[in-house]
Order: C-alpha cells, then sequence, then structure tokens
C-alpha cells in the first residue's frame, strides 16, 4: 500500500513572497509533509492573518524560524519569533497559476 499525504490549494495574497510568489499566484500544497529549510510553508503567524506562506529558513529550538521574501513587506519571524511547529500547516509543491510560470518554485537568485 503507498502512502499519500492529503494535497490542497491555496491563494497567494499579499507581497511579502515577492520576487518568488505574486499576488494571486495559485499553489498546490501537501498537508503532513515534512518540513525542509528553504522550502515554501503554508503558516499560522501570531497575531496575523489566519494562513500565511512563508520561507522555511530553519529549524529552532521554539519551532521553526520562518521568513518572507520581500523584506519591505509583512510578517515573519524577525517580527514574532519562531513559530511552533505545529503551526507549520502544509509544504509547497508547486505554483500552478499562471500558466506562464506553473510548475516547481525555484528559490530566487541573490541580488548582484
Amino acid at each position: 500500500m503507498r502512502w499519500c499525504l492529503p494535497v490542497g490549494r491555496v491563494v497567494v495574497r499579499g507581497r511579502s513572497m515577492l520576487p518568488t510568489l505574486r499576488d494571486g499566484d495559485r499553489l498546490i500544497v501537501r498537508y503532513g509533509a515534512a518540513p525542509v529549510p528553504g522550502r515554501l510553508a503554508v503558516v499560522r503567524l501570531p497575531g496575523g492573518p489566519p494562513l500565511s506562506v512563508k520561507r522555511l529558513a530553519f529549524a529552532h529550538e521554539d519551532g521553526w524560524w520562518v521568513e518572507r521574501d520581500n523584506p519591505q513587506e509583512g510578517t515573519d519571524s524577525w517580527l514574532v519569533g519562531a513559530i511552533p511547529a505545529d503551526d507549520v500547516v502544509a509544504v509547497v509543491w508547486l505554483r500552478y497559476r499562471p500558466l506562464r510560470r506553473a510548475g516547481p518554485i525555484r528559490r530566487p537568485s541573490p541580488p548582484p
């Protein structure tokens, strides 16, 4: 018997993950997938919107340190600290819309 993780769909709202993700991007996520540093994840941030997409920076004794890709927008662990491991809801698998940018999500290259 093959084990399958439940999947879901997420719509990105806001600019905190620019340039990697844009407002309106549609993602496929895997619930229950193991968090991996550097990957994107759907997380619960304290005092923030119900759910947010952030980058998993590293495992911390208090949970996960998460970061935004756009330092001028949004909230991340630099403002709220590490989030509990249980607040990592899902791991992003791929973008399916817009079609011209569909596929696995690559980490942006650092600026020159």
